[in-house]
């Protein structure tokens, strides 16, 4: 939690260090355009491999083949896309980075990993322990009466 409001307040730090940096190198006229410009970039991204991401899904689905891999990278590309609409220097840089797909694959690698694990310690620490099941049918209904004692 700590890890996230640090990066909250410190991301927008950075993004505008950079942008003055940049302005100052190329002016600040090509500084507006340049941050300007990844926004139709993004927009345009999120359209297209949002739909081709989409198809690979579906593709899988029909296929019989778990769906897991499509639909990381689906996100993953949704993600890159919503980096390189928000206005920023850093954030087109990772956006684009996701784009890649080399990159995309080893972050959907670590993604699933993490998941994975997340979801087997969840079902192995559920409240309450494990499920009563009664195997052996061993189980009486009790009358109301015997419930009152």
């Amino acid at each position: 939690m700590l890890l996230a409001l640090l990066i909250l307040i410190c991301w927008p730090i950075a993004e505008v260090y950079v942008a003055i940096q940049v302005a100052g190198a190329i002016g600040a006229l090509a500084t507006v355009l340049l941050l300007i410009a990844s926004w139709p970039l993004g927009t345009w991204v999120v359209r297209a491999q949002g739909r081709a991401a989409w198809r690979r899904l579906r593709a899988a689905v029909a296929a019989g083949r778990a769906p897991g891999a499509p639909a990381l990278d689906g996100a993953l590309v949704l993600v890159a896309g919503g980096l390189l609409i928000v206005p920023g220097f850093i954030s087109d840089a990772f956006g684009l980075l996701l784009l890649a797909p080399p990159t995309r694959a080893l972050i959907r690698r670590g993604a699933a990993r993490s998941l994975q694990s997340k979801v087997v310690v969840r079902v192995a620490r559920s409240p309450g322990g494990p499920p009563a099941y009664d195997v052996d049918s061993t189980a009486s209904d009790l009358d109301q009466a015997q419930l009152r004692r």
